[in-house]
């Protein structure tokens, strides 16, 4: 017979699956049907002329103190808040108020067809924290949310009292040694995604697969089976371009604020990967073990943080490690 420890053990394992989000089989450009773990709102702004809406979530701190420090977390490109779902329940339960954009292009936020720019995305964060009434916040940014975050800390140095980057891209220029492609190559290339094709991409991210991770496969797959596809493609394309074009790696030295570099030793990242033919290239980038060493020696005081045997989203693969380290650089 098991245990009353096993029973227990079992019961709550049964609670989480039964409290995880269900992915419905096909999804629009905005995720609608899609649950997000926290109430989501909505900030009305304008690009090019066109009234867009930014989606966010904002979490009290689970103290109920109305004055307690917030942080922002930023995603990154094949993601979305909702990820962020352990770790906002972290920061929330040691005294945090936690605000979670979505950025337009991604997730809940409208998909507009212009031209990104992380200058663009920044302001429309600063735009975002000014109407909840935030004059400080300490940013979270992984992976391509690393650069919008380094971005938004150059524009808005004031109004970042602390830096976090987690296995941020950009780390070095990929105009050197990416192949450029057009915008229809792009969008061809997007186009051809599968599900089969995501999960393989995504298996890449960590050292060994859970099927905690297959939600965040399940949905951008379910948007492959909408109608709303093209327009999800021709937004992922003109986002890759964004990152490719626009790097942030020559200003690392700008940065003032205290900053936090927490790198999964086993990532070996390269935006545009798959365009490189040169096999000994590609070992060549990638290289988050030295990577990290360098941007560390090129933030003025900035603190790194090494995970052996740990990929691409520490906070997803190694999540009790991840906010140890978070919290206390954030204390």
């Amino acid at each position: 017979m098991p245990s009353q420890k096993h029973l227990l053990i079992l019961i709550l394992f049964l609670i989480t699956l039964a409290v995880q989000a269900q992915v419905p089989a096909t999804l629009n450009a905005t995720l609608q049907g899609y649950k997000y773990p926290y109430e989501v709102k909505y900030i009305n702004l304008t690009q090019e002329g066109q009234q867009v809406k930014m989606a966010y979530m904002d979490v009290a701190a689970a103290s109920g103190n109305r004055n307690a420090p917030v942080v922002m977390l930023l995603h990154g490109k094949n993601f979305f808040g909702a990820y962020w779902r352990q770790t906002i329940e972290h920061l929330s339960k040691n005294g945090f108020r936690v605000i979670v954009p979505d950025q337009v292009g991604f997730g809940k936020s409208d998909k507009p067809e212009v031209y990104y720019n992380f200058h663009q995305l920044a302001l429309n964060t600063q735009q975002l924290l000014k109407q909840l009434g935030v004059q400080q916040v300490a940013v979270v940014g992984h992976s391509m949310g690393g650069m919008l975050a380094t971005r938004f800390a150059l524009m808005y140095p004031e109004m970042t009292t602390k830096l976090v980057l987690e296995n941020p891209i950009g780390l070095e220029d990929y105009r050197l040694f990416v192949p450029f492609k057009t915008m229809e190559e792009l969008v061809q290339n997007e186009q051809k995604t599968t599900e089969e094709s995501i999960r393989k991409y995504h298996q890449t991210y960590y050292t060994s697969w859970k099927p905690a991770y297959n939600e965040w496969v399940e949905v951008p797959a379910a948007q492959t089976k909408h109608p709303d596809y093209a327009k999800v493609a021709k937004v992922s394309a003109l986002t890759y371009a964004m990152i490719y074009q626009q790097p942030v790696v020559y200003e690392f030295d700008k940065l003032k604020m205290p900053t936090l570099l927490i790198i999964g030793q086993e990532d070996h990242t390269i935006v545009g990967k798959g365009y490189i033919q040169d096999k000994q290239k590609q070992n060549e980038h990638g290289q988050y073990t030295q990577l990290g060493k360098a941007t560390a020696k090129a933030i003025p005081g900035a603190k790194l943080v090494e995970l052996p045997n740990v990929g691409h989203i520490p906070h997803l693969e190694a999540t009790d490690l991840f906010h140890k380290h978070l919290v206390t650089f954030l204390k």
